[in-house]
C-alpha cells in the first residue's frame, strides 16, 4: 500500500518570517492527521529555518530546485551537497525551469543523479505542454521526458514522480481526474518496463496542477494517483491543511 503524499511547492514566494508564520499555522493541524506523507517546499533562503521549525513534527522538507555541479564558479546556484543536510526532498524538472530557464530533458538528468548521489528524493516532474495534449502527443511527450530524465539510472527507493500538465499549472484548469489517472497509468507501465513490476507497485507519483480544496477528492478517488504537488493552494494554511485532511480520509 503507497503511503500518499502532498507536497506544497511555495515556487518563488514569502520572505522567511512568511514562510515560518505559514508553517506555524498548519503544524499543529498536519501533525494530527495521519496517513499522509506532508512535505512543505519553501524557497532556498528560508529551508534552515524551516527545518528547525519542523524538528519533532510529522512535516517533511523539500527544496525546489538544485545545480548538477557539487561545487564550483557557478554564481547563484544552489549544490546537491548544500542541501543534504537541509532537507530530503528536491523538486527536479518542473516545468516552469524547462519553460523559463531551458532546462532540458538532458539537464534533468544530471540532476537527478546527483540528487540521489547526495542522498536527495527527488521529486521528478514531467508534463505536456497544451498543443501537445491538443495534438493527441501527451503519451509520447510524457514517456520521453521520463525515460530520458531517468536515463543511466538504478531504480531509487524513495524516489517520487509528479505528472504536472503544463497547460493545468497556475491556470486554474485542472486536469480531470480521470485524464490524470490514465497518464499516471502510463507512467506506471512505463516505469514496470524500465525497473521491473515490483518499482512499478512502489513509486509514487502525483498529480500537480491548479490543485484545490475543491478538486482534491476527485484526485484522491483515482487508483493511479498518490497524491498531489499543491502550488498556489500550498500558500494558504487552512486550504493546505483540508487537502492533507481530505487525503487522509479517503485514503484511509
Amino acid at each position: 500500500m503507497r503511503v500518499p503524499m502532498i507536497a506544497g511547492n511555495w515556487k518563488m514566494n514569502t520572505t522567511v518570517a512568511e514562510a515560518v508564520e505559514l508553517v506555524n499555522e498548519m503544524r499543529k493541524g498536519l501533525d494530527e492527521i495521519k496517513g499522509v506523507e506532508k512535505v512543505v517546499c519553501p524557497p532556498f533562503v528560508s529551508l534552515a529555518a524551516i527545518k528547525e521549525l519542523i524538528k519533532g513534527s510529522s512535516i517533511k522538507l523539500g527544496a525546489q530546485n538544485l545545480y548538477f555541479e557539487e561545487k564550483g564558479a557557478y554564481t547563484g546556484e544552489v549544490s546537491p551537497l548544500m542541501l543534504a543536510g537541509l532537507c530530503e526532498f528536491v523538486i527536479i524538472g518542473h516545468s516552469e525551469r524547462r519553460q523559463y530557464f531551458g532546462e532540458t530533458d538532458e539537464i534533468v538528468n544530471k540532476k537527478i543523479k546527483a540528487a540521489l548521489k547526495a542522498g536527495l528524493k527527488p521529486i521528478l516532474c514531467i508534463g505536456e505542454r497544451l498543443e501537445e495534449n491538443e495534438a493527441g502527443k501527451t503519451a509520447e511527450v510524457v514517456t520521453g521526458q521520463l525515460k530520458s530524465s531517468l536515463a543511466g539510472t538504478d531504480y531509487p527507493s524513495g524516489f517520487i514522480i509528479a505528472y504536472e500538465p503544463v497547460w493545468a499549472i497556475g491556470t486554474g484548469k485542472a486536469a480531470t481526474g480521470k485524464q490524470a489517472n490514465e497518464t499516471i497509468g502510463l507512467i506506471r507501465r512505463n516505469i514496470s518496463e524500465m525497473y521491473g513490476e515490483q518499482a512499478a507497485q512502489d513509486v509514487r507519483i502525483l498529480y500537480g496542477g491548479s490543485v484545490t480544496a475543491a478538486n482534491t477528492a476527485e484526485f484522491m478517488q483515482q487508483s493511479e494517483i498518490d497524491g498531489a504537488l499543491v502550488g498556489g493552494a500550498s500558500l494558504r494554511a487552512n486550504e493546505f491543511l483540508s487537502i492533507v485532511r481530505q487525503t487522509a480520509e479517503i485514503r484511509k
